[in-house]
């Protein structure tokens, strides 16, 4: 008995020694090959059965990422009710990302009526986050309430965990609040399941309860605080994550680094980010990755590009770094680098997926290379909506827009066409001024359901707006249920490209009532309105909302100013904005050169001329238009031809037909037609309608017959679409008493669809604009104004007036003609303003087309006769009338 109870006692303890072997041997093994000769071992020694050893080594295959052993041993010791091994399978296969797999062991566990215990939760809520399957996650959690393991802590966190993973925050937090006990890992749940779906402010929220609560941050604590500071551009806050980093010594840890490596390139502090990197004692592919995109996404494309380089020697870069670079070179439009990446990636045998292809076609277009951006777009497998709007945009961009057409076209067949593709396509007919491929794509929109969204209808207002359809333009703009910024201001200036100002200030006072507040583009559309109608109130309340909203600094809305004044009859305003602008650039030297060119102050404006030139700034084409139109107004001849001599000589600039228009004008206007003549003659290109037209507007200032009717016959034979040129051919050979061929010109415009643009003038009188048409009879006050202009009339002719009949373009008795010279529409405006202004009040009338010759002297005699100054604004230039004179010196 005793040698039996003896043995007995050996033989346990051999027992427990060989379990103590086999566990420690499980336990140290670190590869496959090692974990195969014990599991042999175990086998040989017939320990296969143990449910200890079995769940060890279930455990251990999954370690080594051998999910299909695990479950061979599993199926070794099946069936079995022992709770431990279904959980050891099931914790196995989630380890080893067989989710589905995972949840089927579960479910065939409780069709046995095996009761999961505490460990068996948390490995089935992971599966159930990692699949997104909410719904059987919800049936988990009720399983664990029903079980009683609600209060469990490491439950408790995989549910927290469970539920931020499917984006649901409310049942996460829900879940949180109700546990009785926490540690950091319920707190880095909450925080990471906030973070992750970007509510910072929550994150951050919740990770200052943490440290109110006494708990101490680890590595994945900060990893998910540092992107909601980030996000939230919390500076201050950042930093003091950062120096709690520091002082618990969490640097060490790689993605903390990471972390605070992106999180400073959010707060644009590149020397901060860079310090960082530099300091890193471990350093990954994050860690470049983050680097090199930081320094792209600041636009410093030449230093990404150095890192890149620099990386490669250390690491292979990942598909996104490789994108990231990608970019830069498009960016740069380095066609060399970009090659090399993309030769780099099949060396190293990279696979593309489709957002790396589709970041080569767009960095090859970029590169101008369109035939090695189509090579990759054909030989891509798999082609998205960004593929193909990629390779249209290349054709778009480079002008190609037959092959952008085709290609649309072929993504019709393929693939559901995107608001993107419309945009482009919008533009396209935009660029074409193609209203039947607007509406054809306009068909395509509402057809695809884009008709609601708001970047496709603000092109489609655009489109309409250049293809001369401006109603249309206004129709869309009406039926939009929402309106931004880029909205108003395509609409206002669709208002100015149709030539309707009046709607535009309507739709600008409407913008304002809306709500809706203006930028610097809204301002570049509102002020050339103001210019043309010379709204000068209007012009100077948007002057005031520059101001208000801080636009004054900005070159190009000065230049508007400038422009805006110089149009609204207040040079000496235009001057103060010029003389306030702290940076000029040739725009504005040249705004400024053309404003002294209307009022007729040629010798300022060559002062101007020569102020920019020893600025340092070079006059280009327009410089030198304003300047030589300056002259010609001002009777400087020699200076004008002077300039224009500059052109070549000085800054090897050839001249362009509206440079020889401008010397034709020049010499002309000055009453030299027989050089004008012999000049056009001489010119090295063939002059067309405008040099032409030029010259025929001086002789019939001038009387010059002969060469008149000479120049006539040429503008004919040129046959331009330009209805202006038919009408002065019309009004000389009506001057000439040639009434048959002005009848036989006004049918040839009648029969071209052509039509004139009739005269008006208009005035503005306390705060209200009133606009007068030729022979008008139809305004406020006729009767007042047409014996007003009898009563001018008579004393004119005390004072020596002899009206000018040379400038009724009708074939009518003398009286008439009288009449008619007295109906013109510059009169009613002036008659009207002094009816209606008080005594000595200056007046400010606009006309859209050039003064004729007789109301130009009548003007003047009215400066003198009621002792106004008379500021009067034609197609061509200002007359500024005072004392029986003219500005001009008779020079218009």
């Amino acid at each position: 008995m005793r040698t039996t109870t003896k043995f007995s006692t050996v033989h346990e303890a051999a027992n427990q020694l060989l379990y103590s072997s086999l566990s420690k041997a499980l336990a140290s093994a670190s590869n496959s090959t090692q974990l195969h000769k014990i599991h042999s071992l175990i086998i040989t020694l017939g320990l296969e059965k143990s449910a200890y050893f079995s769940g060890t080594l279930i455990s251990k295959y999954a370690q080594f990422k051998n999910p299909t052993s695990s479950l061979s041993v599993f199926h070794h010791v099946s069936p079995t009710a022992n709770v431990y091994l279904w959980n050891s399978i099931i914790r196995a296969l989630t380890h080893t990302g067989l989710f589905s797999e995972a949840l089927g062991f579960y479910t065939q566990m409780r069709k046995m009526d095996i009761l999961p215990d505490k460990y068996t939760f948390p490995s089935v809520a992971n599966s159930c986050a990692a699949l997104a399957d909410s719904k059987r996650g919800k049936v988990i959690h009720k399983n664990v309430l029903e079980m009683g393991l609600g209060s469990d802590l490491y439950i408790g966190n995989a549910l927290v965990d469970m539920y931020a993973r499917f984006g649901c925050l409310a049942e996460a937090a829900k879940v949180f609040d109700r546990m009785q006990e926490r540690d950091v890992v319920s707190w880095n749940s909450l925080i990471s399941g906030y973070s992750a779906n970007g509510r910072w402010e929550e994150a951050l929220e919740v990770y200052n309860m943490a440290r109110m609560a006494g708990i101490m941050p680890d590595s994945f604590t900060v990893s998910s605080v540092l992107p909601a500071c980030g996000g939230l551009v919390h500076v201050k806050e950042g930093e003091v994550v950062h120096c709690l980093v520091e002082k618990i010594g969490l640097h060490i840890d790689v993605g903390v680094s990471n972390g605070l490596l992106s999180m400073y390139f959010k707060f644009n502090r590149l020397a901060d980010a860079r310090r960082i990197f530099d300091e890193m004692v471990v350093r990954d592919t994050v860690s470049w990755n983050t680097l090199i995109c930081g320094y792209s996404r600041m636009e410093l494309y030449k230093e990404s590009m150095e890192l890149f380089m620099q990386m490669v020697n250390r690491f292979k870069p990942d598909l996104l770094t490789i994108t990231s670079v990608l970019r830069a070179c498009g960016h740069l439009r380095d066609l060399k680098f970009g090659k090399f990446i993309h030769e780099y990636m099949k060396k190293c045998g990279y696979q593309s997926d489709a957002t790396a292809d589709n970041i080569l076609v767009d960095m090859y277009s970029k590169c101008d290379d369109l035939l090695a951006s189509r090579e990759v777009f054909d030989k891509m497998v798999c082609k998205d909506c960004v593929s193909w709007n990629s390779m249209i945009n290349g054709y778009y961009q480079h002008g190609n827009y037959d092959e952008a057409l085709k290609l649309f076209k072929m993504m019709k067949i393929d693939l559901k066409v995107d608001s993107i593709t419309c945009v482009m396509l919008l533009s396209i007919s935009t660029q074409l001024a193609d209203k039947d491929l607007g509406k054809e794509i306009h068909c395509d929109v509402i057809k695809l359901g884009f008709d609601s969204d708001l970047i496709v209808n603000n092109a489609m207002v655009d489109m309409y707006a250049k293809c001369g359809q401006i109603n249309d333009s206004l129709k869309i703009f009406g039926n939009m249920k929402t309106q931004d910024r880029v909205t108003w201001n395509t609409i206002i200036t669709a208002c100015v490209q149709s030539g309707d100002f009046t709607l535009g200030l309507r739709m600008t006072y409407k913008m304002r009532t809306d709500g809706v507040m203006p930028d610097i583009a809204t301002v570049l559309g509102i002020l050339p309105m103001c210019s043309f109608l010379a709204a000068k109130r209007n012009g100077k309340e948007i002057h005031g909302c520059i101001f208000r909203f801080g636009f004054e600094t900005d070159v190009p809305t000065g230049n508007a100013l400038i422009e805006m004044y110089s149009k609204c009859g207040s040079l000496k305003n235009s001057l103060q904005v010029f003389d306030r602008m702290k940076v000029r650039d040739v725009v504005t030297w040249t705004a400024m050169i053309s404003a002294y060119g209307m009022y007729g102050e040629g010798k300022k404006a060559l002062q101007a001329f020569a102020d920019m030139k020893a600025t340092g700034v070079i006059p280009d084409r327009v410089a030198f238009v304003a300047i030589i139109y300056a002259c010609s107004h001002s009777g400087l001849v020699e200076e004008g031809l002077g300039c224009f001599n500059q052109m070549k000589k000085d800054y090897n600039l050839e001249p362009r037909i509206e440079h020889y228009a401008c010397v034709v004008d020049l010499l002309s206007r000055s009453g030299s037609i027989s050089k004008a003549e012999k000049f056009i003659c001489s010119m090295p290109i063939k002059p067309d309608a405008s040099i032409w037209g030029c010259l025929l507007s001086a002789c019939r200032s001038s009387g010059d017959r002969e060469v008149a009717e000479r120049v006539s016959e040429r503008i004919l034979e040129l046959k331009s679409n330009d209805t202006g040129y038919f009408v002065l051919v019309s009004n000389v050979y009506a001057i000439l008493g040639k009434w048959d061929q002005v009848r036989m010109i006004r049918k040839v415009i009648k029969a071209r669809g052509l039509k004139k643009d009739p005269a008006c003038s208009w005035i503005e009188i306390g705060r209200r604009l009133y606009v007068f048409g030729a022979g008008d009879k139809f305004f406020e006050q006729f009767e007042e104004v047409n014996k007003f202009l009898g009563i001018i009339s008579g004393l004119m002719a005390k004072e020596g007036y002899v009206a000018d009949l040379r400038y009724v373009l009708h074939d009518v008795e003398e009286d008439e003609k009288r009449d008619m010279l007295c109906g013109h529409s510059e009169r009613l405006a002036i008659a009207f303003g002094l009816l209606n202004t008080k005594p000595g009040t200056p007046l400010q009338i606009m006309k859209n087309l050039r003064v004729c010759g007789d109301c130009h002297t009548v003007t003047k005699y009215i400066s003198l006769i009621m002792q106004r100054e008379i500021l009067v604004r034609d197609a061509n230039r200002f007359h500024i009338f005072k004392d029986g004179r003219c500005s001009c010196g008779d020079h218009w």
